[in-house]
């Protein structure tokens, strides 16, 4: 999270359950493709001209996504060598001077001279947008990821420098490049039996806001790779870093990645596997059921992530109803007289990686954060329906634990409907007595008012005092609220707390669980419109979190936090939900001079500036520590105080997901891990202040 004003994974239950056949080497749609790839591979679509002026429209913007996005074109180049059949190593390096490095030990890129263009191969993809060896009916890939030639050149162009090194047919070529502008030719620089490409360049300052690469982002891609390409190791190397060189490499693919997602769940089986290929599709499916309460499917299309899923999930939502449905109804584990289990009610609590390899893809967006290719969701939904089918009937015990999950399931989200109609159906004022809690405030226009939630012991007279009548209102809350990661909805519909809460916001709740990805077919799950949960009907656009600065403050930010996350997740998609920052220093000087410090560094600072003066300074332990007109002044005054705006980037729901599994969930032992992992990056946990 990143300051901004006002304004603005071990368990290991051991191999996994296998079903279905495992494709062989003639089916893979990633086999070795045999077809000559040389010069005559490359189709050239159009030139650079505009990448260095807007670059933003070729690899998302001009700072640390864009940045990212560079490195993310070059190592797709590599990954689909992999493949492809033709690369097994895939090494990073980030350097000391901020240039970075990727190497493949694939092919290398053609050196030879394109007939069309009458330059080298190496020179027309470095050079020309949407020239590479994926655009053609030659060949170069079946399958790819990433549009070789396309991102690569964009790569170039925003690089101060950029040195392509390709090593092929016993010689190693060499080709440097400045601002995207060649400066030698194709050079032979020395002889050797190794194969393989190497892109190494340095972002260019004048071009990009930020040229500084963020491990933690390298390293997660790589890790991900790792696990969606278990013959390809990957590695990382931080020059001047006490770290040492990482190795990814997981042998069982994505099934380490369901056990590693789920380590911090009991399970309730081994993870289920298969691999089935159909025509020009090729699917992996793992998939697993912990006790918990929440979904996490993680989508891939040619080794792409899809946060908002697509027509691959949709397909495996729907066979994953219509397979535990059938088989209900086969084993007499649900009656004649008994409804259907629904989407939710079978998706709560699994676990699932969905790998899908095609030609072709379709997706909504040049981003590919959906896939829409048509033919894919009924495909998807015969692969998964034969393979789990296969493998309920094999495993009667498992089929029967997951049967009773989603029967529990149903009962509980029967229980939250009625439970949210009775919340619908009431006025926030008359829903749960509402007055003798919230101080509402005068104003009934949403866009200038604020809802600041409280500690029941810091609500007294200086926080009301303190506040604008006409458009703060308070709410305390008297305690800790219920861990809702632990609870399904209808435990936490029932606690007077959150019931107080969802009446006072006015929106409703959401009582379908939380999940990455949608599974019904519809659109992605945070943008998908509740019936029980309207943020058109949210009572005041700044819900505001003030919290003492202590261990209970923390604890009751993160309770609400993972509340807002799982059952009202379109107030932080929307950017509605905030902390306030009541300064932990005050510095007092003469009679009428006084300072203010978040830390202890702004203090000494501060201590600094006054040099020889006399001054006091104060710690404040909690709010009511504070007089009126100083908590007004600091924490609540839209003119003069700092408040932290909470929201996250899409691409890393994922990740945001682990987190609250890791920090909320029942084991002691992951949240242990994952705190002492992150001891030293508090600030850098995909949440974005």
């Amino acid at each position: 999270m990143s300051e901004t004003p006002e304004e603005n994974i071990d368990l290991n239950p051991g191999q996994p359950e296998v079903t279905s056949r495992e494709a062989t080497e003639e089916d893979k749609l990633t086999k070795k493709v045999e077809a000559t790839y040389d010069a005559s591979s490359i189709t050239v679509l159009e030139g650079l001209e505009a990448v260095r002026k807007r670059p933003g429209m070729y690899v998302g913007d001009n700072g640390k996504k864009g940045l990212h996005q560079m490195f993310r074109e070059a190592l797709d180049n590599g990954v689909d060598e992999a493949m492809a059949g033709h690369a097994d190593q895939i090494d990073v390096i980030l350097y000391t001077d901020g240039s970075i490095s990727v190497e493949d030990n694939g092919r290398g890129i053609p050196v030879g001279i394109h007939e069309k263009e009458g330059i080298s191969a190496l020179t027309v993809v470095m050079t020309k947008l949407h020239a590479g060896g994926k655009f053609g009916d030659g060949g170069g890939y079946k399958v790819s990821g990433g549009l070789h030639g396309v991102g690569i050149s964009c790569t170039n162009a925003l690089s101060e420098w950029m040195v392509t090194t390709v090593t092929q047919k016993g010689e190693i070529h060499q080709q440097r490049f400045e601002a995207g502008v060649p400066v030698t030719s194709v050079e032979v620089i020395g002889k050797s039996k190794k194969h393989g490409t190497k892109q190494h360049w340095k972002p260019d300052p004048t071009a990009l806001t930020t040229v500084e690469h963020d491990p933690t982002i390298i390293r997660r891609r790589l890790k991900e790779l790792a696990y969606l390409n278990p013959k390809v190791t990957f590695t990382l190397e931080i020059q001047g870093s006490e770290e040492a060189k990482e190795t990814f490499f997981f042998e069982r693919g994505i099934v380490q990645l369901v056990e590693d997602v789920n380590d911090a769940e009991t399970v309730i089986h081994k993870p289920i596997y298969f691999h089935r290929v159909r025509e020009d599709m090729e699917l992996e499916v793992s998939l697993q059921y912990n006790t918990g309460f929440h979904t996490n499917i993680l989508a891939y299309c040619n080794n792409i992530h899809q946060p908002d899923g697509g027509t691959h999930v949709s397909g495996f939502g729907q066979a994953l109803t219509r397979v535990i449905n059938s088989y209900a109804r086969k084993m007499n584990l649900l009656k004649e007289k008994d409804r259907n289990f629904t989407a939710d009610d079978v998706a709560e609590g699994v676990t699932a990686v969905i790998s899908l390899k095609i030609q072709n893809p379709s997706y909504n967006s040049q981003d590919k954060v959906k896939l829409v290719t048509p033919e894919v969701q009924g495909a998807t939904n015969s692969l998964v329906g034969d393979g789990l089918s296969t493998y309920l009937e094999e495993n009667p015990a498992v089929g029967k634990r997951i049967v009773e999950k989603a029967q529990l399931a149903q009962q509980a989200r029967e229980a939250a409907r009625k439970a949210a109609e009775a919340v619908k159906r009431s006025s926030a004022m008359e829903a749960f007595g509402l007055p003798g809690k919230l101080s509402d405030c005068v104003s009934r226009n949403p866009a200038e008012c604020e809802l600041f939630l409280v500690e029941g012991d810091s609500a007294g007279g200086t926080v009301k005092q303190a506040r604008d009548r006409m458009t703060q209102a308070l709410l305390p809350l008297r305690g800790k609220i219920l861990n809702v990661e632990r609870a399904r909805i209808d435990k936490a519909l029932d606690n007077e707390e959150i019931k107080s809460l969802i009446a006072a916001l006015g929106a409703g709740v959401d009582i379908h669980t939380s999940r990455a990805t949608d599974v019904d077919g519809e659109q992605p799950a945070d943008e998908k419109q509740s019936e029980h949960f309207n943020i058109e009907k949210l009572r005041y656009h700044k819900i505001i979190i003030m919290t003492d600065a202590d261990v209970d403050g923390e604890h009751i930010r993160t309770l609400l936090l993972t509340f807002f996350y799982r059952y009202m997740k379109p107030l932080i998609t929307h950017g509605n939900l905030y902390f306030a920052q009541p300064p932990l220093f005050v510095i007092r000087a003469g009679k009428d001079e006084r300072f203010y410090a978040m830390d202890e560094e702004e203090r000494d600072n501060i201590v600094r500036e006054l040099k020889k003066k006399n001054y006091t300074i104060t710690r404040f332990k909690g709010l009511g520590e504070m007089n009126a007109e100083e908590l007004e002044e600091t924490t609540m005054n839209s003119e003069s105080r700092r408040l932290i705006k909470v929201g996250y980037e899409k691409e890393f729901d994922s990740d945001v997901e682990q987190m609250f599994m890791r920090l909320m969930g029942d084991k002691v032992e992951p949240r242990r891990d994952f705190i002492m992992s992150h001891a030293k990056e508090a600030e850098d946990l995909d949440w974005h202040y």
